[in-house]
């Protein structure tokens, strides 16, 4: 189970909202790329970014800070002599010119989250063209899928849309639950594992974070093919040690690896 923190993007500064309301930010750090160092010092494997204002405006609004993070892992990687975690991106893409930029200045994954829904003919190519790369965003609320930074619900059931994005070829799903992010009231895991069984690729939960039992729960029900989890204001305000909730991860997935080894052997 991978703990992934999420660095938002708004007018340049590291924030949280609260069930994606621009109007409820609270404002964690001034300097993106020192909040990106500080959780790679905290262990961090791969890092989460949204540029909050490109998924309202439906363009990139925060580069200089996805690049200035994006500098930041590669100055750290150096320092430490391991190899850069890699660092994906959200919010405000809609077209193949801005992928290719990103990835060229270092992404690895661009997420793609409204304009899937709108258009998935985009979609489709943008798998095609960086095979590998591209990762779906699904945002729902009651089971039906949110777009324009969750401020408008549409009639698409979750699972039917993840379906059809996984024949196109993207290479995971981040699954997030509108109604608890940010709230830290605990993942929707009967959602989450839900959507996980009925697609092959992996799912990434995310929403709703609060602390180590959380982390606990999902690690339960991994095997379902839950990849990971998307950590933040619980890692920001501290009910959540990314450090220990990463080792606890990494002990629970031992042990499951353990188990079922043994079962296969009898």
């Amino acid at each position: 189970m991978l703990l992934i923190p999420a660095i938002d993007l708004k007018d340049g500064h590291c924030v949280r909202l609260k069930q994606g309301d621009m109007d409820q930010a609270t404002v964690f750090s001034e300097d993106p790329a020192e909040t990106a160092r500080h959780w790679l010092k905290q262990g961090a494997r791969r890092l989460h970014l949204v540029d909050l204002n490109g998924a309202f405006a439906g363009k990139p609004k925060n580069e200089a800070a996805v690049k200035a993070i994006i500098q930041a892992v590669r100055d750290y990687a150096e320092e430490t002599d391991t190899e850069e975690i890699p660092v994906q991106l959200g919010g405000g893409i809609r077209d193949l010119d801005t992928i290719e930029r990103y990835l060229d200045d270092g992404l690895s994954y661009i997420i793609i989250g409204t304009a899937a829904v709108k258009n998935p003919g985009f979609l489709a190519d943008a798998c095609s063209a960086f095979p590998g790369q591209i990762i779906v965003g699904i945002d729902a609320k009651d089971g039906k899928v949110a777009t324009d930074g969750w401020s408008k619900l549409s009639g698409h059931e979750v699972i039917d849309l993840a379906q059809k994005f996984e024949g196109y070829g993207v290479e995971a799903i981040i699954y997030t639950d509108i109604g608890r992010d940010g709230m830290m009231g605990g993942v929707n895991i009967e959602a989450t594992v839900k959507l996980a069984q009925a697609v092959s690729i992996p799912v990434i939960a995310s929403g709703g974070v609060h602390n180590l039992a959380d982390v606990e729960a999902l690690c339960e029900v991994q095997g379902e093919g839950i990849e990971g989890v998307i950590c933040g204001r619980s890692i920001y305000e501290g009910t959540l040690d990314l450090l220990t909730a990463q080792d606890r991860a990494d002990e629970l997935s031992d042990d499951a690896t353990e188990y079922y080894s043994e079962e296969e052997a009898e």
